[in-house]
């Protein structure tokens, strides 16, 4: 499997402001010596010397991953605006005028995983399938209205609409299903409205889906049905939306502080694990140094072993 962000913030999309380009820009020149400006390899060296925060973002985009299975299924988790940045990269590869099939999984219906499916292109093409999972029986309906007038100009369906061929699943319906050699399963998590967690089996290798969800002791506890569904994934990609401090302030909010994430994939024998679902209110520099405490606390004491990310626009990772 191979695993594609295309945006991975969390609850509105948070593009970079002027002034905070304008201020990167000057912590950039305020480093530069005159051996950095030597030659082109000394440039290269003196911006790979830049930390991640501030040569690099982590993006604004919200919540879109693509995953490439075995097959060569497309599988879509949720359609946050990320999405339209999966659609111009999909109108970009070598095959993008065949006919293809698109797997779209949403894990709720909350505006930030939704908001870029009317700007996914690949669904105006007659060539192409679209199919619509979720748990929620009214999934084609909540798709519709939110392309109703006047939310939007243009509606789902009809002669302006999708021209895709279009199916919609309830996962209600089953225990599991399979998209060629991947199984997939899905999992309540607590959050507002409810949310889904899915997780995919595919030649061997786990990995799981996991967002916006408030984590609680029952989450920990090994039940057999917790134990099928989290124990020894490859990797996970979980909500750490905040800081323990902020989530106790916001208790009920639904989101996760990035130590429980942390101590979570320990307890269940994950061994990557993801950050996700960022706050829009912190800056790339505090998300970088977020991720930095995530895996000092990983490593205190002899609580195991698990590989830490964050989550970043355009990065990928094959299992």
């Amino acid at each position: 499997m191979k695993v594609h962000f295309w945006g991975v913030r969390g609850s509105i999309p948070t593009p970079l402001s002027p002034l905070q380009i304008q201020n990167r820009i000057g912590a950039v020149v305020q480093r530069i010596s005159e051996k950095d400006l030597k030659d082109a390899d000394s440039r290269e060296r003196f911006l790979a010397s830049l930390p991640n925060w501030l040569f690099g973002t982590v993006g604004g985009n919200t919540s879109c991953v693509e995953l490439e299975t075995t097959e060569g299924a497309c599988i879509i988790l949720d359609a946050g605006s990320g999405l339209r940045e999966l659609s111009n990269n999909l109108r970009e590869r070598k095959d993008s005028e065949r006919g293809k099939t698109f797997h779209i999984f949403f894990s709720h219906f909350h505006w930030d995983h939704i908001q870029g499916l009317p700007f996914f292109s690949q669904a105006f093409n007659p060539a192409n399938k679209i199919i619509f999972y979720s748990t929620n029986p009214d999934l084609k309906s909540i798709l519709e209205r939110q392309m109703e007038n006047p939310y939007f100009p243009v509606p789902m369906q009809g002669p302006m609409g999708f021209n895709a061929e279009l199916e919609f699943i309830n996962l209600l319906d089953t225990d599991g299903i399979t998209i060629g050699g991947t199984y997939i399963r899905w999992h309540e998590v607590a959050h507002p409205g409810g949310c889904v967690a899915y997780r995919f089996e595919d030649a061997g290798k786990t990995f799981i889906y996991a967002t916006d969800t408030e984590l609680n002791r029952d989450d920990f506890v090994k039940t057999e049905e917790n134990s099928r569904f989290f124990a020894n994934a490859d990797a996970v990609v979980m909500d750490s939306q905040y800081t323990m401090e902020e989530a106790l302030e916001k208790t009920g909010w639904g989101h996760s502080a990035f130590s429980v994430t942390v101590d979570f994939a320990l307890n269940w024998g994950v061994q990557k694990l993801i950050l996700f679902h960022h706050e829009p209110n912190y800056s790339d520099k505090k998300l970088f140094t977020l991720k930095q405490s995530a895996s000092w606390y990983s490593n205190y004491g002899d609580k195991g072993v698990v590989d830490i990310e964050i989550a970043q626009e355009g990065m990928e990772f094959e299992l």
